[in-house]
C-alpha cells in the first residue's frame, strides 16, 4: 500500500495539546444539520465553524454561525453562495488546521475535492461522487492526497462503520481481499428486511421515505447506483483498479418510471409492486428470501442487484437499516471478517464526519 496521508495515521496518541480546527461546512441538509448539532456538544468544543452554506445561501458572520438554528436561518437569509468567499474566510482564520466538509451529494462539488487538497485544505466528506465515480477521478484523488493533505472518507460507506479503515489496515499488513459481499444500503436493507409479501412493496417504500431512510427521490436508492459507488470505493481501497463501467448494476426502477419527475414517480409507486411480488413468490417457493447485495470476486468482477439467499445466509438475518460487509481475505479465508451495524441515518453519518475532523488534530 502506498504511503498516502490518511486519517488513520493522524490518530496516534500524543502528549501535545490538541490544535484548533477551522471548518467550512458545505451542505446543511439532514446530515449537515446533524453535524451542526454535534458542534454544540463537548466533542465539538475545539472546532471553529467559520463558514456554512446550503445550495443557495451562505453565512460567515460569527454571531450568525453560533446560532443554534443556523440551518433554518440559512433557508431564509444569508449572502448568495460564493465558494471563493467561503475559502477566503477559511484562509484568514489563524487556526492550525483548516478543513472543508462536504456533506452534500453534489458531483460538481466532489469534483473540486482534488483542487482543495492541492491547495492544502483537508477534506472530510460523505460525498461518494469522486471516490466512487470514474477511475480517473479516483487516481487524481490519490495523487492529490500524496501532497500532504488528509482526505476523510469514513462517512462515504456504511455511515462510518469501520469498513474502509479495516480494508486499508489489512492491505497495509500485507493481507489481500479475495471476495467482498454484503448489504451496502441502509434503505434497501430496511425495505427487504420488511418485505415478506404481506404488504405491497410500494407501501413499505412510502413508509421508508417518511421515516427518512430513503432519498427524497427513492429512485436514487432503487437504481442501485449508490450501492455501486460504495462497492467501487471499497474495491479501489482494496487495490482493485475498477472503472465505473465494470460494475454490473441491476436497477429496481422499471424503464417506464425512469424519465419522469419525482412527483410523478411517487404517484406511480404501485407499478413497482407486481414485478417484485412475482420475484418474492419465486424466491419463497424455493425457501429463499430477497436481498439487494453487492458482490466482488478476486478476479475483480463486481455486481450489485437483487438476489435470492437462503434463510441461513448472514444477509437474511439483518435488522432495520443494518449494513453488512463480509470480507474474505488471504488470512480471513476459512471464515470471512464481518462488519455489521446501522448503515443509514444522519446522526451516525454526521458522527463519522466529526470523527474524521477530530482525527486531524
Amino acid at each position: 500500500m502506498s504511503a498516502l496521508p490518511s486519517l488513520e495515521s493522524a490518530t496516534q496518541p500524543s502528549l501535545v495539546a490538541p490544535r484548533e480546527v477551522a471548518i467550512v461546512l458545505l451542505g446543511t441538509g439532514v446530515v449537515g444539520g446533524a453535524f451542526l448539532k454535534l458542534l454544540c456538544t463537548p466533542a465539538g468544543a475545539r472546532l471553529r465553524l467559520v463558514g456554512a452554506a446550503n445550495s443557495r445561501r451562505q453565512q460567515t458572520e460569527p454571531a450568525q454561525l453560533a446560532a443554534r438554528d443556523l440551518r433554518e436561518r440559512l433557508k431564509q437569509t444569508g449572502a448568495a453562495r460564493d465558494d471563493a468567499t467561503l475559502l477566503a474566510t477559511l484562509d484568514a482564520n489563524p487556526a492550525d488546521i483548516k478543513v472543508v466538509i462536504d456533506a452534500t451529494a453534489s458531483a460538481e462539488l466532489a469534483a473540486r475535492h482534488v483542487e482543495w487538497l492541492a491547495r492544502g485544505y483537508h477534506v472530510v466528506t460523505a460525498n461518494k461522487s469522486l471516490a466512487g465515480g470514474q477511475l480517473s477521478g479516483w487516481r487524481a484523488l490519490q495523487a492529490a492526497r500524496a501532497g500532504g493533505a488528509c482526505y476523510g472518507d469514513a462517512a462515504t460507506v456504511g455511515a462510518g462503520l469501520p469498513v474502509i479503515s479495516t480494508l486499508r489496515r489489512l492491505r497495509q499488513c500485507g493481507d489481500g481481499l479475495l471476495t467482498l459481499e454484503g448489504v451496502f444500503s441502509g434503505s434497501l436493507s430496511y425495505l427487504f428486511n420488511q418485505y415478506d409479501g404481506s404488504r405491497p412493496f410500494s407501501a413499505l417504500l412510502r413508509e421508508a421515505r417518511k421515516l427518512g431512510y430513503t432519498e427524497p427521490d427513492p429512485r436514487a436508492d432503487l437504481s442501485g447506483e449508490d450501492v455501486a459507488r460504495k462497492l467501487l470505493i471499497l474495491a479501489r481501497n482494496a487495490g482493485f483498479a475498477l472503472g465505473a463501467d465494470e460494475v454490473a448494476v441491476e436497477s429496481l426502477v422499471p424503464e417506464s418510471l425512469r424519465g419522469i419527475d419525482t412527483e410523478q414517480f411517487l404517484e406511480r409507486l404501485e407499478e413497482l409492486d407486481a414485478p417484485l411480488a412475482a420475484r418474492h413468490e419465486e424466491a419463497r417457493s424455493r425457501g429463499q428470501v430477497l436481498r439487494f447485495l453487492a458482490r466482488l470476486n478476486q478476479r475483480g468482477r463486481a455486481r450489485v442487484g437483487l438476489v435470492e439467499v437462503p434463510a441461513t445466509h448472514p444477509a437474511a438475518r439483518l435488522y432495520g437499516t443494518d449494513n453488512q460487509f463480509a470480507l474474505t481475505t488471504t488470512r480471513y479465508n476459512t471464515q470471512p471478517l464481518v462488519i455489521q451495524g446501522p448503515g443509514a441515518g444522519p446522526e451516525v453519518t454526521a458522527q463519522a464526519l466529526l470523527g474524521d475532523v477530530l482525527a486531524l488534530g
